[in-house]
Parts: C-alpha cells; sequence; structure tokens
C-alpha cells in the first residue's frame, strides 16, 4: 500500500476516523498501531522487524547518553547507537546483492530491489536523535511510545521528509483539536500531490523509461529529451510524495517539514542543496559535512572542498551500490568543492564585468546550473555506466529518427498548469478563501488525476533509496 494505490483511500479515512474520535490519551496508540500495519502491507516482512529494532536501539541509547555523567561513556553509548544503525540500514540496503549467495532468486521476499524502502529514513531520524541528545540540543524521549510514533509516523515513513526530534514529538504530544481550515488544506495539498505524481511524473516515465530502457536504440534528440523529462520526472515524483505526506500529516494536526522550494530556480549547485530534499541536506550539511569541515578546518578553503567531495561521495554511496550512483555523489561533491575555491575570483569577475546584480547572470547562473544538475542525472537514471557514457556521447548526436511512440500532449498541459498553478501560489492562496474558486479548484484537479493520470503501477523513484 502506497499513497496512490485504491487501498490507501480507505486505510486514511478510517485511521483519521478512529484517531478523531479516540479520546487524547490514547491518540498516539492509533497513529502507531496504523503506522506498523501500514509498513506491514508494503509485503516484506523484515521491515516493521527492522523499524521496531531501530526503534530500541535509539530509545535505549539515548536514554542512557542522557542519564550518563561521564564523557567517556556518553560517547560509547553514541557510537554503538549510530554504529547499530548503520549496520542495520547496510544490511538492509545490501541485502539484495548477497541474496544470490543463500540461494535467494529473483521475487523471493528478501531479494526484491524495495527490501529496504523506508528504512533509510527512519534510521537517520534515529541517528540524529542520538547525536542531538549527545550534543543537548535535544532531551530523552522518556515515553517509548511516542519515540517509536516519531519514527514509524506513516505519513513521512517511506521517503521522509527527515523530521528532526525536536520539531515532531511536539506536535504528536500536543492535544488534538479538530481545525477545519487545516483538514481542508491538507486534502488540498495531498489531492495536488496525487496530481503531480500521476499526472505529470507518472506521464513523464512513460517516455523516460521507454528511452533509458534501451538507450542504444535512440537517436541525440531522443535521449537529450529523457534526460530533460527524468530532470522533471524525479523532481515531480518527489516533491508529489512530499506534497502528500504533509497532506496526510495536516488531518492528524502534524506539520511535516517543506521539503522543495523551486530548486531548478537554483542560481548554483550549493543553492540547488538548499532547495532540493532539504530534510536530507540539512542531515547531511549537521551530520557529515560539518564534523569533516572541523577535522580538516586547518587547511582552509581546500579542507572546506574536501569536506563537500567527500560527503557528497557518501551520499552517492547512501543511494546505492551502483557506480552511478558513487559519480553522480563526486559530480556534486566537485561541483560545490570547486565553487568553494572559485567563489573568490567570482566576485572579482562579477564586480570587474559590472554585472553583480544583473538579472541575464542570474538567468546565465540558474541556466548552467540546471545543467550541471541534470548533466547528473544521467549517471542517477543509467542502468549502467556504459548506458550513461551512451547517453552523454549521442546526446547531441542529431543524425536519426527518435523513434518514439508517447507524445507529449497531456505532458505539456500538466506541466503548463503546474507552472501557472506555481506562479500564482501566493495569489490563490487568497483566492481560495472564494468557495466558488475553491470547489472550481477541486472539480478540477480530480478531472485530471482521473482522466489523465497513469493509474498503473504504484511505486515512487525514490522508493529504492
Amino acid at each position: 500500500m502506497t499513497f496512490t494505490s485504491p487501498s490507501y483511500f480507505l486505510f486514511l479515512p478510517a485511521v483519521y476516523v478512529v484517531f478523531h474520535f479516540s479520546p487524547d490519551r490514547s491518540r498516539w496508540v492509533v497513529l502507531l498501531v496504523a503506522s506498523y500495519f501500514f509498513y506491514a502491507t508494503l509485503g516484506s516482512p523484515l521491515l516493521p522487524v527492522v523499524l521496531a529494532l531501530v526503534t530500541a536501539i535509539s530509545y535505549a541509547c539515548g536514554t542512557r547518553i542522557g542519564r550518563a555523567a561521564d564523557p567517556g561513556r556518553r560517547t560509547r553509548m553514541l557510537q554503538l547507537g549510530v554504529a547499530a544503525c548503520v549496520l542495520i540500514l547496510a544490511l538492509m540496503k545490501y541485502l539484495p546483492l548477497v541474496a544470490p549467495v543463500f540461494g535467494w532468486e529473483a521475487g523471493h521476499p528478501y531479494a526484491i530491489p524495495l527490501i529496504s524502502v523506508g528504512v533509510s529514513y527512519f534510521t537517520f531520524q534515529a541517528i540524529s536523535y542520538l547525536a542531538d541528545i549527545y550534543l543537548e540540543t535535544q532531551e530523552p524521549e522518556t515515553h517509548p511510545g511516542y519515540h517509536a510514533l516519531s519514527l514509524a509516523f506513516f505519513p513521512k515513513l517511506l521517503q521522509g521528509p527527515i523530521e528532526r526530534a525536536g520539531a515532531l514529538l511536539p506536535q504528536l504530544r500536543k492535544a488534538y483539536v479538530f481545525d477545519y481550515d487545516a483538514m481542508r488544506s491538507g486534502m488540498l495539498l495531498f489531492a495536488w500531490g496525487l496530481f503531480r505524481k500521476l499526472v505529470v511524473a507518472d506521464r513523464l516515465a512513460l517516455y523516460v523509461n521507454q528511452v533509458y530502457g534501451d538507450v542504444g536504440t535512440y537517436a541525440g534528440p531522443a535521449l537529450l529529451l529523457a534526460t530533460y523529462a527524468y530532470a522533471l520526472q524525479i523532481y515531480f515524483d518527489f516533491a508529489g510524495y512530499t506534497d502528500m505526506a504533509r497532506g496526510t500529516a495536516r488531518l492528524f494536526g502534524v506539520d511535516l517539514a517543506e521539503n522543495f522550494n523551486g530548486p531548478y530556480l537554483a542560481t548554483s549547485v550549493a543553492d540547488f542543496w538548499r532547495r532540493w530534499h532539504m530534510s536530507f541536506s540539512h542531515w547531511i550539511l549537521d551530520y557529515i559535512f560539518k564534523p569533516l569541515q572541523i577535522v580538516w578546518r586547518g587547511a582552509g578553503s581546500a579542507g572546506t572542498a574536501l569536506a563537500l567531495v567527500v560527503t557528497f561521495l557518501i551520499s552517492g554511496i547512501w543511494h546505492g551500490a551502483s557506480w552511478g550512483f558513487v559519480i553522480w555523489g563526486s559530480l556534486h561533491g566537485v561541483y560545490m568543492g570547486s565553487s568553494v575555491l572559485y567563489r573568490p575570483y567570482q566576485v572579482r569577475l562579477h564586480r570587474w564585468l559590472g554585472v553583480g546584480k544583473s538579472r541575464w547572470l542570474k538567468a546565465w547562473q540558474m541556466f548552467v546550473t540546471f545543467h550541471l544538475v541534470t548533466f547528473a542525472w544521467v549517471f542517477f537514471r543509467a542502468d549502467s555506466i556504459g548506458d550513461a557514457r551512451y547517453v552523454i556521447r549521442r546526446m547531441l548526436v542529431f543524425d536519426g529518427d527518435m523513434k518514439t511512440k508517447h507524445n507529449f500532449t497531456m505532458i505539456s498541459v500538466a506541466l503548463l498548469l503546474t507552472l501557472l498553478v506555481t506562479l500564482l501560489r501566493n495569489r490563490a492562496a487568497q483566492w481560495m478563501n472564494n468557495r466558488t474558486f475553491r470547489w472550481a479548484v477541486y472539480v478540477v484537479l480530480i478531472h485530471c488525476i482521473i482522466l489523465c493520470g497513469v493509474h498503473k503501477g504504484d511505486s515512487f523513484v525514490y522508493f529504492k533509496y
């Protein structure tokens, strides 16, 4: 069961009704049971067990870190908890790779690629919880039920956002009060996310999967178009999921962190990472980059650049056991590290050219940043390094037929609608106070989802990470 599956549209109202009519003291139980049930429906018997194990480890280690007066013991408990969480994550992510060693053929429950869906997100949250207690920015959660719910809360379980305990736990603890406006905005946000997923991302996927599934049979224009389409697909897929997660959580009185903020409008790769998957960006900044930067602070800018390269290399490895992910992460590390070394010269160059505040400079920076990011997506999406190399060599060779089966009429309309709503978002928020306009939006969204959505398959791009 996922956010786009028919069963979810029965599950969510049922959970909400039980939650709404339950007393405050037992609402956490309702959400916790619902979250584990939701996770169990994904078909892997290991997933709820792993979630419970990470929960128990982080609760026990967090409690001991908070109680320990000896700095050495606090450090040892932090190291133990983090090491255990990382080991569990590594075992789950790479279990499909070693499955043949144990005779588990393709299709075996332990050999499927989605065996680790969601594990990265609650494991990262558990690690940040332990680190924050160690750094004394977060008090240990004394109630094991609320701690378990903070990791398992089903709207953010499969793909985040990676919530900090300090932001999520108080919301789970506060008394629930029905708020019609919050419920209405949550349902609208969910519908908007469903539109971005089914109507935009999944239609783009029809073309992207066709081309990238057999790159050798396509000419330059098709490869170039598929690469641009994938950049849009992965954004609308992931951002659509986040909207659905935030919309669902809002029904239960919880505001999850916003995860995307116009990433393809970024004027640098650093700016891109301040806008893309923001909860993950903040996580790697706080728990990987900053410690490395401190260790290498004696090297100045070179140390910062090296810390960025290593941080994003680790990010690539986290995404999967593939050289494509390693190259993708390394490229972003090189982009970021180079910008640190280049920045002093960049300031002088812009001053010399007299374009420091030029709108044309901003447009150029957005253009370059988008294409740097899109170039890296080739390695992220391609099935092999050979395929990626072929795409890069041939995408600008205009010597053949595009050989495509899918036209872009519906995709173009969906993208235009999305762009229009994005540009008018602030004004539309005021217009939504008008009942006629509000219901018109509801009707258009529902019809677009039903008539233009791709209603086969219910997976998301980032489930495999």
